[in-house]
């Protein structure tokens, strides 16, 4: 096998990793909107989930850590977004505070993931699911969340 070979395997096997975190990250913010909007048991949102199309996509490993992470940590990640935003979080919309939910789940709690990464992964979910100029302020946000949580790491 030529090193070309081995180095394009390499290269697709990393790119299926991060798509399958990627569709993880969908499908949670999915769970945590729905838990949001109809105040759902969370196995059943759970069970639900597994019909969504991208499920079989998704690491369901990460999915159910991130899923049950934010359920566990709701109380102090609403807090701690409630230091770094403009307005209450009512007033926030569903959408970008279940955004907020997930990615600063990441950036506090999942040290493993870079913190631009775990930013990048909140903007991209803003711009797919979230409203026109929505994706800049998620941005804004998870900045200083990152900038609390990761002191060392923000600074380099």
């Amino acid at each position: 096998m030529s090193d070309t070979t081995v180095n394009k395997k390499m290269t697709t096997k990393k790119s299926k990793g991060s798509r399958n975190r990627r569709k993880s990250r969908e499908i949670a913010l999915k769970a945590i909107y729905r838990i949001m909007m109809n105040e759902g048991d969370i196995k059943q949102v759970f069970l639900d989930m597994k019909d969504d199309p991208d499920y079989n996509k998704a690491d369901e490993k990460y999915f159910k850590l991130l899923l049950q992470g934010v359920i566990d940590q709701l109380a102090m990640l609403d807090e701690q977004i409630d230091t770094y935003i403009d307005r209450t979080l009512p007033e926030l919309s569903p959408i970008e505070h279940a955004i907020l939910r997930v990615s600063s789940y990441e950036l506090i709690y999942d040290v493993s993931i870079p913190y631009r990464v775990a930013i990048n992964e909140g903007v991209e979910l803003a711009k797919i699911f979230g409203g026109a100029d929505g994706h800049k302020y998620i941005n804004g946000v998870l900045d200083k969340v990152a900038a609390s949580a990761r002191p060392q790491e923000f600074r380099k």
